[in-house]
């Protein structure tokens, strides 16, 4: 199966792909790891990338699907989570010609609709794990009292730079102008599924799993 997690930034579209790839085997192909491990793999896609991050440049629609293409082509096992991509409807049609080039479809669009209010809210009081990233928040899922990481038991903690008001305001602009489109986009091919994502943990992945598996 291989799925889109769609919503604005702070949807919890990360932690809902690691509970997918936990309980369903799944791999979660986030743009920005990719680029990340592309960069360090010396590889000749990976010295594209390198280079275009070393000059400050945005990494290329092109580049980005070569990386998809090369992970696609590897260990398949429970199916693909598309996480940050794509942004755009270029890319959308990009992503599937790709996917019917390697034999593969795409199974479910997953929408995380949120409040945009309560989602500023909830990121402003979020930090994260400095150490393994798991993500804390101050209202709904505070850091321990014991000051240690439930998963790790590191002691440092941090916030995001941009995980402000104001920034995350502009974010949440940029998001609704470039990537909104998607939702019409899927809903007419008939893949799209919407979820409410601001609730709990457990609540947004019973949703999501009732979207897959109906």
């Amino acid at each position: 199966m291989n799925i889109i997690l769609l919503g604005p930034p702070g949807a919890g579209k990360g932690t809902q792909a690691h509970i997918l790839v936990e309980g369903r085997d799944m791999i979660q192909l986030s743009t920005g790891d990719m680029l990340r491990e592309a960069k360090d793999s010396g590889t000749e896609m990976g010295n594209k990338v390198a280079e275009v991050m070393a000059r400050g440049e945005l990494v290329t629609d092109e580049i980005v699907i070569g990386l998809i293409r090369e992970k696609l082509q590897g260990d398949k096992k429970g199916g693909f989570i598309f996480d940050g991509f794509p942004r755009t409807l270029p890319q959308a049609d990009a992503l599937a010609a790709l996917l019917e080039e390697q034999g593969e479809t795409l199974d479910a669009v997953i929408e995380m609709q949120v409040d945009d209010e309560a989602l500023v809210s909830r990121i402003t009081a979020r930090s994260t794990c400095a150490n393994c990233g798991e993500v804390y928040n101050d209202i709904t899922k505070p850091i321990p009292a014991d000051g240690k990481c439930v998963k790790c038991g590191g002691t440092e903690f941090k916030r995001r730079a941009d995980d402000n008001e104001e920034s995350l305001k502009q974010r949440l602009m940029e998001y609704y102008k470039k990537t909104s489109p998607l939702i019409g986009y899927y809903y007419a091919k008939g893949q799209l599924g919407t979820i409410d994502g601001l609730g709990e943990i457990d609540e947004v992945k019973a949703a999501i799993a009732g979207a897959l598996d109906k």
